[in-house]
């Protein structure tokens, strides 16, 4: 027996805001962006994710934070 898994994952921007700090690699300023995702399977939701991701304003690089 084969299982078929139709997932999807739709994702939308919901605010951004100014974090504090600036890029390493250009110095320009960091947004925090907030982003909801929904996990759908046939159509049918299934789960609604918070998330923030910090990007640079200058460059639009993803920077990520690592914990000291």
């Amino acid at each position: 027996m084969r299982m078929i898994y139709v997932c999807e994952e739709e994702e939308k921007e919901v605010g951004r805001k100014k974090a504090s700090g600036t890029c390493p690699y250009c110095g320009g300023t960091v947004e925090a962006v907030d982003i909801e995702g929904k996990g759908k399977l046939f159509c049918l939701p299934i789960c609604l994710r918070f998330k923030r991701k910090y990007l640079c304003s200058s460059c639009s690089r993803r920077l990520v934070l690592y914990p000291s």
